[in-house]
């Protein structure tokens, strides 16, 4: 490896050892989905620090309470759809937001979360900061 190189991969670890994190708690009773979840992506990838690098994962742990009192604008309950693919020929699912509500809210809200999170390598370890209640 060549020299320069060498002391920017020691200078990524050691301002990766240098970075402290903070717990959130944040209640989600009378808050809008979409609100609630750009505030916890900003959280998750640290973009509240002065200290922010996009390719450094310097983001806080958040923990989300009250889940099930969120608030939905307009519509949404019934028009709302969520779809994902299992790759397979007329594989594709679809769920309403209304069922994901009352069945499994921590779901509605990480997939909310994660949409809003870069799709890079960092996503996961982002995600993984996320506790929900």
């Amino acid at each position: 490896m060549e020299p320069n190189r060498q002391k920017y991969h020691l200078l990524l670890s050691n301002m990766a050892a240098t970075i402290k994190r903070e717990t959130h708690i944040l209640d989600a009773s009378g808050q809008s989905l979409g609100r609630l979840s750009t505030q916890i992506a900003t959280l998750l990838r640290g973009k509240h620090k002065p200290s922010y690098q996009p390719h450094i994962d310097g983001g806080d742990f958040v923990k989300v309470t009250n889940i099930s009192e969120l608030n939905f604008t307009g519509k949404k309950l019934d028009q709302k759809l969520y779809h994902h693919s299992t790759r397979y020929p007329s594989g594709i699912r679809t769920e309403q937001l209304k069922n994901l509500a009352v069945d499994n809210p921590q779901k509605m809200l990480t997939q909310t979360v994660r949409l809003m999170l870069p799709a890079t390598r960092l996503r996961t370890a982002m995600l993984k900061r996320l506790t929900v209640q």
